[in-house]
């Protein structure tokens, strides 16, 4: 089973409402619990023997071990508009503070660089600051602060100009 596999199977079980799947396949035992509200799935991965691909860091192995934080790459939101769509690296809840009594990290209008941070995305009770791979400036933001995301949704249009 490769990573593409057991991402398209968290985005299965989080968007099913099942609350709990068990997958054994060989020497690989996957769980994946969701709880009631609906928030990022609680993953175990349990190996019997070495796999021909090992699979990236970046998956949680167990709900205790931290996810190392993941950038957004920014992509051509169409190929006759000038703006870059930069998209969720994961799976969460989308943050626009870093915490609620403090401003949004940016705006439409805001002039963004290389490495700033442009939100916050909570996966598994960890808060993943997402940061810009462009220059620019916000077009659009695309996505409701406290609202869930999928891996891969476009967040935010950039114009790179």
């Amino acid at each position: 089973m490769d990573l593409k596999e057991i991402q398209n199977l968290i985005k299965f079980v989080s968007n099913s409402g099942v609350a709990e799947v068990k997958l054994e396949t060989g020497d690989i035992k996957i769980t994946i619990r969701t709880t009631l509200e609906g928030n990022a799935p609680d993953i175990t991965y349990v190996q019997q023997a070495p796999l021909q691909q090992a699979i990236p860091q970046a998956l949680p192995v167990a709900a205790t071990t931290p996810v190392a934080p993941v950038e957004a790459a920014p992509v051509v939101a169409d190929e006759s508009s000038k703006y870059v769509t930069i998209k969720s690296p994961m799976i969460g809840t989308f943050y626009r503070k870093p915490s609620p009594d403090k401003p949004s990290f940016i705006e439409v209008g805001s002039t963004i660089g290389k490495g700033d941070v442009l939100c916050v995305v909570e996966a598994m009770k960890l808060f993943n600051e997402i940061e810009a791979e462009i220059s620019g400036k916000i077009v659009k933001i695309l996505v409701d602060d406290m609202s869930p995301v999928e891996f891969d949704q476009p967040l935010f249009l950039v114009d790179p100009s």
